[in-house]
């Protein structure tokens, strides 16, 4: 599956170690405590699915998701600042879900910042389901800031996660 998709004019395509610095100046330009280079050359070695999303030929959005033992944890989803709010993310999720499902994968877990409302509201809104928190999780300005963790069942369609306190099971 290296072919590349396009949705909602992004395409997707395998990320290669020759896209890193490109990869790398848009994870800059979107968060204040971006991964390292190192970290994203070690997913491509480790054999994460990681996507690059070009828009005009323009890599503008990335992620990374790990597919092992029926899981798949979504690592990273980054879209430039400047093509954020055009529903690029929800491509990128979508398509990676898609391919973890492929893969064998009946759940799906991540991890987003407790202050990322629009980050959740896409999340929330693709079916994902808060099961935990993570206390000081990420570095944030002043400190430390809490994850939220995140799942959801990979069964057709978009179905929500149904922890043991809420479908009825003690």
């Amino acid at each position: 599956m290296n072919a590349v998709i396009e949705q909602a004019g992004l395409a997707l395509r395998e990320m290669r170690e020759t896209d890193l610095a490109t990869v790398m100046m848009v994870e800059r330009a979107a968060y204040p405590h971006p991964w390292s280079e190192g970290v994203m050359r070690d997913c491509l070695r480790a054999g994460y699915d990681c996507r690059v999303g070009e828009l005009d030929g323009r890599p503008v959005a990335h992620a990374v998701v790990s597919v092992a033992v029926g899981e798949c944890h979504v690592l990273n989803i980054t879209v430039h600042p400047d093509c954020q709010r055009r529903g690029f993310g929800r491509v990128l999720l979508r398509a990676l879900v898609e391919r973890a499902r492929a893969k064998g994968a009946q759940t799906a877990f991540l991890e987003v910042r407790a202050s990322n409302t629009a980050a959740r509201a896409l999340y929330e809104a693709e079916g994902f389901c808060e099961i935990g928190r993570r206390r000081g999780y990420y570095p944030a300005a002043n400190g430390r800031e809490d994850a939220l963790v995140l799942a959801r069942e990979l069964g057709s369609g978009v179905a929500g996660f149904q922890s043991p306190a809420t479908s009825g099971s003690r």
